[in-house]
């Protein structure tokens, strides 16, 4: 209790002085001008903050300073009253305080309202209750002066010296309600109210009640107390909500933001009514769309979306579904992203279709607008679209024709979405497999990315299942393709360009059909136009020719497995043998001519063996028809595609369910409830929420049990120590990571017989810290302790160091200790999170710093390992949990994890161990990919340090 009593004093930096002379400081103080005054002041307020004890100069400061009239003076000599001892050693007042208390008394009789005003600002932090006694009079006389900035600083005082001294003011609630029915100033309402909230509740209802209908008409600090008394009187007695809660509706049409959204936060804590839910998420609603500020969006956003969770507001907030999209006019990608995530948890049947209407309009809007994220909102917008689609097939049909137009966008991750979205429609939807086809041929001249084309052939060669449609695939792939065979009409190209550049020259210069050239050795040479290697100019060529002129076969070795499996569907589907062989001929031309073409040398890259070997299957089958080999084109790749796509049907529904898994509501050892003997607080209202944010705010109010004191988060387990025990001065360091910030809380006890003069800390940092002040010199006294703060500011991702030294002089020399280092831990910024396949490959192909770890442990089970890999790297495993299923002696998993500072680290583990030698220990390598060398870098660090720790505890 003594230490919770200590005042906080107001805590000024600055910047190194040489201490002065006690001497020289009472000289300027007493005959100084008013200049001199004023830094001499400042002087003796910094060396007392900074421990010094100065005891004999407040008689000097009394006599020469107090009297002076400066305005200056007067606001430093507040700090410097606040902050001076006042008592003696044996605890009683000194003497020369009751001078201060009669000059202080003037002050506040003073007709300077700046003077009165800050005078009675000063005595609400004192804690003298004689020093106060005496200034009663004067104090209450300030109620009544004519301006409103000593009548609102009055009533703080009485407000604090009530709470500390009620003896001194027994009647200052009474007062104090006299007091704001004759106020018309909006800041001493407040004031005089927020007093009558915690001193008299009583009193602050009667007058709430007595003006309950002009309360939209009071301002903004004061309708925010009344909504606080209100949530703390309808709290402690549910019988009053009838009463008050008017006043809370009302209160959502406040015309300052801030009274609204406290007043929602209140509405649907005090009740569980479907208007009244409905009215608060409304007001939340309204408050996204107009605040301009991102970070206030993504507060409210959150609101809503704990609004979601509960059972009963999930159902009144379906019918919001339209309000909610209204957001998605926020430019910030961050709040749209949120946005649609809610509305799809919340969107019913009964409105799916509107939702849908509504994003179809925000896609044609992303068309013609080009901003950093349009991209990734465009993904944000397909991603919901098929969301919709799967969880409502209805709506399927009126989405398809509005994805498909994204097949032609230039970004491909969005055409990417869109195609996994047909992929998996048209393998649940037969019903819509004719209008995705359409729709899907008239974009495939359209499509700019060699993936899209790819996964697009797929689609088409296995749900095609008509021969009109055949024909019509195969012929949009020849336009695709261009002029078959392809060598051929490469020559021809190349042989009219050269025919043309031989007119320009004839043109320019007819009589030198060779050129001349010189060789290393200086000596002229002749080259003939004949003896050229044959060089294409870029230029426009049907795509998929393009891509394989670029060097891309694999969308060859693709085509040809959808042209082969067309080829068996015709045969099945047609019954003349001359049409069969002729489409099948005509395949296997196009299959032959991509084949010579790959090696011609024409294109930019020589076909690979592996597509080679492709195509050729592709022709032995059409042309052998291995019954085998046909089973593996008709029916097998279809047959995968459901698999993989109940796989992931069951992986989203099994992460689903440990979403929605809650623990149970009523435990076994919990009391049993009897309604006729409850006073009915428990039932009807949750946890009082103004006091559990504040206890989150307060440390240590929480009661410490045993558990709690070996637990890895203790702050017991988080002190360093920096010197040894036998130094003349003990250190040791609690170190509290924040966020951004990281503050030292170091205690300093000097465990000599002697005084050490200008004991400073003296820190230094390694890596990405940044030391943000240096800690203030301090005098210790034999045996005596003290704490001192230092912040340091972290900016990335990275393992930092902080080391230094203690210096202090004493009677004889100057004295260092040297510190421990402080290694400060990865894992305090780092944090599990999950992205999509899609976005981890993308990532890998764009982070240029990579870190290899080889496995160094005593596990001798995979599955353990990872577990505990992940448990010391703080990542998520990105693998379902089925493909990490059973026991093969490999295993490979994908892990992701995000810092504080937006910084993304992947990892990729590839372990193995003998199946047939269960002893055998794990083996193999992480590899770290980060877009930073410090993160990669850090990370590695981090498993091998884990490694060595559990290699040492098994020895």
């Amino acid at each position: 209790m003594a230490l919770a009593e200590v005042p906080c004093y107001t805590i000024i930096n600055s910047p190194d002085i040489e201490v002065p002379n006690e001497m020289q400081l009472k000289q300027d103080l007493e005959k100084g001008d008013t200049n001199v005054k004023i830094e001499t002041l400042k002087k003796v307020i910094q060396l007392l903050l900074n421990g010094e004890r100065l005891s004999g100069l407040i008689m000097t400061i009394i006599r020469f300073v107090l009297p002076v009239q400066n305005h200056t003076i007067k606001k430093l000599l507040l700090i410097f009253w606040e902050i001076v001892p006042k008592t003696s050693a044996d605890g009683k007042l000194l003497q020369e305080m009751i001078l201060v208390c009669d000059a202080y008394r003037k002050d506040l009789q003073h007709p300077n309202e700046f003077l009165r005003g800050s005078t009675l600002r000063f005595l609400c932090k004192l804690k003298e209750p004689e020093l106060l006694e005496p200034l009663m009079p004067a104090i209450r006389a300030c109620l009544e002066h004519r301006h409103s900035y000593v009548r609102r600083n009055a009533v703080l005082a009485i407000f604090t010296i009530y709470k500390n001294f009620d003896w001194l003011v027994p009647d200052g609630p009474e007062l104090i309600a006299n007091f704001l029915d004759t106020q018309q100033d909006l800041s001493c309402k407040r004031n005089a109210f927020l007093m009558l909230l915690h001193a008299d509740q009583e009193r602050a209802l009667n007058y709430l009640a007595s003006c309950i209908d002009q309360v939209n008409n009071f301002g903004d600090i004061l309708q925010l107390v009344i909504v606080e008394l209100i949530y703390k009187v309808c709290h402690a007695n549910p019988t009053e909500r009838s009463r008050f809660i008017r006043c809370i509706y009302n209160l959502l049409n406040s015309s300052s933001n801030a009274v609204r959204y406290e007043a929602a936060g209140t509405l649907i804590t005090l009740s569980s009514a479907p208007t009244a839910i409905k009215a608060a998420a409304g007001c939340y609603i309204e408050l996204i769309v107009k605040e301009s500020d991102n970070n206030v969006k993504l507060i409210v956003l959150d609101r809503l979306i704990a609004m979601k969770e509960n059972e009963n507001m999930e159902k009144v907030m379906q019918d919001l579904v339209m309000d909610i999209l209204r957001v998605l006019a926020s430019p910030d990608i961050e709040v749209r992203r949120k946005t649609l995530a809610l509305a799809m948890d919340l969107v019913s049947s009964r409105n799916i279709g509107e939702m849908v209407l509504v994003l179809k309009k925000e896609v044609s809007k992303t068309h013609n607008i080009e901003h950093e994220d349009t991209g990734k909102y465009r993904q944000l917008l397909v991603r919901t679209l098929h969301s919709c689609s799967i969880k409502f097939p209805d709506v399927a049909g009126n989405v398809i024709p509005v994805l498909v137009e994204f097949l032609s966008d230039t970004n491909e991750l969005a055409a990417a979405d869109v195609l996994i979205f047909i992929r998996e429609a048209i393998q649940k939807f037969p019903q819509l497999r004719k209008l995705i086809i359409e729709r899907l041929l008239e974009s495939f001249l359209q499509i700019k990315s060699s993936k899209i084309h790819r996964a697009a052939v797929w689609i088409l060669g296995e749900y095609v299942d008509s021969c009109d449609q055949i024909q019509e695939v195969i012929d949009v792939i020849l336009q695709t393709l261009g002029e078959i065979p392809m060598v051929e009409a490469e020559q021809r190209r190349l042989t009219g360009e050269t025919q043309e550049e031989s007119e320009q020259i004839a043109a320019n210069s007819t009589t030198s059909p060779s050129t001349n050239k010189v060789t290393s050795d200086g000596t002229y040479a002749t080259q003939s136009a004949f003896s050229l290697a044959p060089v294409t100019k870029k230029e426009k060529r049907p795509p998929l020719r393009q891509y394989m002129m670029d060097g891309d076969f694999f969308i060859g070795a693709a085509l040809s497995a959808t042209l082969t499996k067309l080829a068996l569907r015709y045969a099945d589907l047609e019954n003349d043998l001359h049409k069969q062989n002729r489409l099948t001929t005509q395949v296997m031309l196009i299959m032959s001519s991509i084949l010579h073409l790959g090696k011609s040398g024409f294109a930019s890259k020589i076909i690979t063996n592996d597509d080679i070997d492709r195509i050729f299957i592709c022709l032995r089958t059409l042309s052998e028809g291995t019954l085998e080999a046909v089973e593996v084109f008709k029916h097998y790749c279809r047959d995968a595609l459901g698999k993989m796509l109940d796989a992931q049907h069951e992986e989203d529904e099994r992460v689903l369910k440990e979403k929605q898994k809650s623990t149970a509501k009523v435990q076994p050892d919990d009391p049993v409830t009897f309604n006729q003997l409850s006073n009915g607080r428990d039932s009807l209202l949750g946890e009082n929420v103004f006091e559990s944010s504040l206890n989150q705010a307060l440390a240590g109010t929480k009661h410490t049990n045993l558990s709690d004191v070996t637990s890895p988060n203790n702050k017991l387990n988080k002190v360093t120590q920096l010197t040894g025990f036998s130094d003349p001065v003990y250190a040791e360091a609690y170190v509290n990571v924040n966020q951004y910030d990281i503050v030292l809380d170091v205690l300093i006890v000097n465990q000599t017989n002697d005084t050490l003069q200008n004991c400073t800390l003296e820190l230094a940092t390694l890596g990405d810290l940044k030391l943000v002040e240096r800690p203030h010199p301090v005098v210790l006294a034999p045996h005596d302790f003290c704490n001192i703060k230092a912040n340091v500011k972290v900016s990335s991702t990275e393992n930092g160091i902080i080391f230094g030294n203690i210096v202090y002089d004493t009677s004889t020399k100057t004295n260092v200790v040297v510190l421990n280092t402080i290694h400060i831990d990865i894992m305090d910024y780092i944090i599990p999170a999950s992205c999509t396949d899609t976005e981890f490959r993308q990532m890998w192909q764009d982070f240029e710093w990579e870190n290899k770890v080889t496995v160094n442990t005593t596990f001798t089970d995979l599955h353990e390992y990872l577990k505990h890999l992940l448990k010391s790297t703080n990542m998520k495993c990105l693998t379902p949990e089925k493909a990490l299923s059973g026991q093969c002696g490999f295993m490979a998993a994908n892990m992701y994890a995000k810092s504080i500072f937006g910084e993304n680290a992947l990892a990729n583990l590839s372990i193995e161990k003998p199946v047939d030698n269960p002893d055998s220990k794990v083996t193999g390598h992480i590899r770290i990919r980060a877009k930073s060398q410090g993160m990669a870098l850090s990370l590695g660090d981090k498993i091998s340090s884990s490694q060595k720790q559990s290699v040492q505890a098994a020895a």
